[in-house]
């Protein structure tokens, strides 16, 4: 049977171990595939010993790249940049289905895993296409590596210009390079949603009803604010992102992975 390659990054104290302990336990609950579920990061304690860890490298072009990032006030955004690496799974052949740890896993993946084709594949990016521009959101991404391997080939040569190009942005960087090799498509806007902008609703929606979980959403991306925890508990840190406790968020981020895995990993 064929085995699904899934794969995270988490550096620094922003997330916490089970985050990705509760993402592992979405996609093995969500994806009906033998799965193989990698975390690249420097601090592997308290992750679930089913996670395969890859380091977390200190790039030769990091000290470059970061000192561009400032310039363009995006200081140490980009280090996902590494997961591209050629040869950087060990025994790995085809694509990579990777996440973002601000997100939670609602339904079947399986659409999101299956692509009729290789080439890159991100989510539109919510406020950019509103703008009419075409970058890919880098919340859930699909790529294969020994295909795609000039997303970390091109940075590595010239790290200040790709940054500069991209205004910091690594999803912009993403979707743009792979976009001019005519090697890009969107994964299913139904599928892969935004808790801001497809789930909460505007004012005063989102003050007399909690957020809802669209009938189709196979991934909620929580960028920005509310985060998870957040949105849980209820979050009142502005009047557009108000929310109101959400129990289907704590049903299948918290309550489930602990069911599945444990309370002692989730």
């Amino acid at each position: 049977m064929t085995r699904a390659t899934v794969a995270c990054i988490k550096w620094g104290t922003a997330f916490g171990p089970e985050y990705v302990n509760r993402l592992y336990s979405g996609v093995r609950r969500h994806l009906p595939l033998p799965v193989r579920f990698l975390c690249m990061t420097e601090d592997a304690e308290g992750l679930h010993p089913d996670v395969e860890v890859l380091p977390l490298p200190e790039e030769p072009f990091h000290e470059e790249m970061s000192k561009a990032l400032a310039v363009a006030n995006r200081q140490g955004a980009m280090r996902k940049v590494s997961l591209f690496r050629p040869g950087l799974i060990p025994d790995h052949e085809g694509p990579v289905l990777g996440f973002d740890l601000d997100v939670v896993i609602t339904g079947d993946i399986t659409p999101l895993w299956e692509l009729p084709d290789e080439k890159v594949a991100m989510r539109a990016d919510w406020v950019e296409a509103r703008r009419g521009r075409p970058t890919g959101h880098g919340s859930v991404f699909r790529f294969t590596p020994e295909r795609h391997g000039y997303l970390y080939e091109d940075i590595a040569k010239d790290p200040t210009g790709e940054v500069e190009r991209a205004r910091g942005s690594e999803q912009r960087y993403t979707s743009t390079k792979a976009q001019d090799r005519g090697e890009f498509d969107y994964l299913p806007e139904d599928m892969v949603v935004s808790f801001k902008h497809d789930c909460l609703g505007l004012p005063p929606v989102n003050w007399l009803r909690p957020a809802r979980l669209p009938e189709n959403a196979r991934v909620v991306c929580f960028h920005g604010h509310p985060k998870m925890p957040e949105a849980v508990e209820g979050y009142s840190g502005s009047l557009l992102r108000y929310a109101r406790p959400v129990p289907w968020l704590r049903e299948h981020w918290i309550d489930r992975a602990r069911a599945d895995l444990g309370a002692e990993w989730a």
